[in-house]
């Protein structure tokens, strides 16, 4: 019994869907910093700074920004609502929010924030944030539709879980990408099929990269089931036109392939000449109410940058009574999403109007948030552009953290001696592979040393590099012979020694 317990806690015994699962945003870079910041609180003054900043992740609140005041005014109420009852209220928090606390807490089982509430979120929240969506988007939308979720993130599980059969399962995605998608895809055991956006027409999504990546995974024996379109974009900030959203609608509808819209930074849009449109916008004005769409928003994102309160939803439309229950037996599982993120996906999808006492001061503060991060984003650009071998495309949005991806600097000279001297720039040097294999998911480069070709050459150069850097370390460990890295063109044998 001891010995099957211990074999059980072994790694060979962990299920190898976790092992192959990779989440750069959260992994091993992260886990340097955090170290030399317990090396800076435990030895101050041993390195040649004092502080870290965490931008591996948009976390506005962590560095600074401050959260929305009609937001956090409600949400004190909901959680204490005995505040309601004391006469110095009224002069501490707005007669709206005030108003907006007793609505929700009328809409709560036992008008109290500790309680479980329907594993699709309170029926009240959804019936504001169903409002807000037909607000938004000139069409009506079913509060049954609705899932309220703890930030986006459960919600693309949710969809992997359901459409995700076996590893002949696909799901298109788009590279650059944000991990969250080929994390989910390998941690329920499907395949990620890569399509391509072109940086040269500002990261676009053609259609006919979609087709050939489609065509040549069904030659596999994939079964493609769903695209995921992140529109703005994440890491790349373009914002797609209303042309070539009905081109991709077109197209899933022509496949029957499910949409999966990560819409998350549809406040984040600063160029006076995108227009953000939702893809459920979109497939009614086509007049298309049948096609199998999955809409994603998340309170963390926009302007609201309330990560750690941790409110989404996504909207489920077109899909048949049975498939529906399904969904709703996996809400049901989880029981239900926290409540202070219900409570923020309704007031994000309906803020104060015109003649509230908040309505002034809440404009301010979002305007303020917003420029402040177009502001931001534009000095990126310009700092960037401004590097030697390096180039940015002109930002169109800024989603919490730099956006586009850049053209690296021409590789260093093939001496053995500027080989030598590059990889001694990453201490410890052994660590550095799993650092390159991170950079290969966010597909970017360090340094400007990792370049990728277009295409389906991309993945291929940089594995192809991933080797030489295996083979280099080699070298610096003391190996006579650093082994020839085939096919190669960069770097041939007698290059490095």
């Amino acid at each position: 019994m001891v010995a099957d317990s211990y074999a059980s806690s072994q790694l060979d015994s962990t299920s190898s869907r976790v092992l192959e699962c990779e989440y750069a945003v959260r992994g091993e870079i992260v886990s340097i910093a955090q170290k030399l910041q317990q090396d800076l609180q435990t030895n101050p003054g041993s390195k040649p700074f004092n502080e870290i900043l965490y931008c591996n992740i948009g976390n506005p609140q962590a560095l600074g920004q401050k959260p929305i005041t009609f937001f956090r005014e409600v949400l004190a109420l909901c959680d204490n609502p005995s505040l309601l009852d004391k006469r110095e209220t009224n002069g501490l928090f707005s007669s709206d929010s005030i108003a907006r606390a007793i609505m929700v807490l009328d809409q709560m089982p036992g008008r109290a924030t500790g309680a479980y509430s329907h594993s699709q979120g309170i029926k009240g929240l959804r019936d504001t944030i169903a409002a807000g969506i037909k607000a938004r988007d000139g069409y009506p939308a079913d509060p049954n539709d609705i899932f309220l979720t703890d930030g986006a993130s459960p919600g693309v599980h949710m969809m992997m879980q359901l459409l995700i059969r076996s590893e002949k399962d696909g799901i298109l995605c788009p590279i650059p990408q944000y991990p969250l998608y080929s994390a989910s895809i390998a941690l329920h055991g499907g395949t990620l099929v890569r399509y391509y956006l072109d940086e040269a027409t500002g990261w676009g999504l053609e259609v006919s990269e979609l087709k050939k990546q489609l065509e040549a995974a069904r030659q596999k024996g994939i079964t493609v089931r769903a695209l995921v379109a992140i529109n703005p974009g994440n890491p790349t900030g373009q914002v797609l036109a209303e042309e070539n959203q009905r081109q991709i609608v077109e197209f899933c509808k022509k496949e029957g392939l499910v949409l999966l819209a990560d819409e998350v930074y549809q406040e984040n849009i600063y160029a006076a000449d995108k227009k953000f449109n939702s893809f459920k916008k979109i497939c009614r004005s086509m007049g298309y109410g049948d096609i199998p769409l999955v809409s994603f928003q998340s309170v963390s994102k926009g302007y609201h940058g309330e990560c750690g309160k941790r409110g989404g939803y996504m909207e489920v439309t077109g899909f048949s009574t049975e498939v529906r229950q399904q969904f709703y037996k996996l809400a049901s599982v989880n029981l239900c999403s926290n409540i202070s993120g219900q409570i923020l996906a309704s007031l994000v999808m309906s803020p104060p109007k015109v003649g509230d006492e908040s309505y002034d001061s809440y404009f301010s503060e979002r305007d303020g948030i917003l420029k402040s991060l177009a502001r931001r984003a534009k000095k990126l650009e310009d700092a960037f552009n401004s590097l030697e071998g390096v180039t940015c495309n002109k930002h169109s949005l800024s989603t919490l953290y730099q956006v586009d991806l850049l053209h690296p600097l021409p590789p260093p000279e093939k001496s053995k001696d500027d080989i030598l001297i590059f990889f001694k720039l990453y201490d410890p040097v052994k660590e550095e592979l799993r650092y390159f294999q991170q950079v290969q998911q966010l597909i970017c480069g360090p340094l400007g040393y990792l370049w990728a070709k277009q295409r389906e050459d991309e993945i291929q150069g940089l594995e192809l590099r991933l080797r030489f850097h295996e083979a280099a370390v080699k070298r610096l460990e003391g190996v006579d012979k650093v082994r020839e890295v085939e096919g190669n063109p960069d770097f041939s044998n007698k290059d490095v020694g």
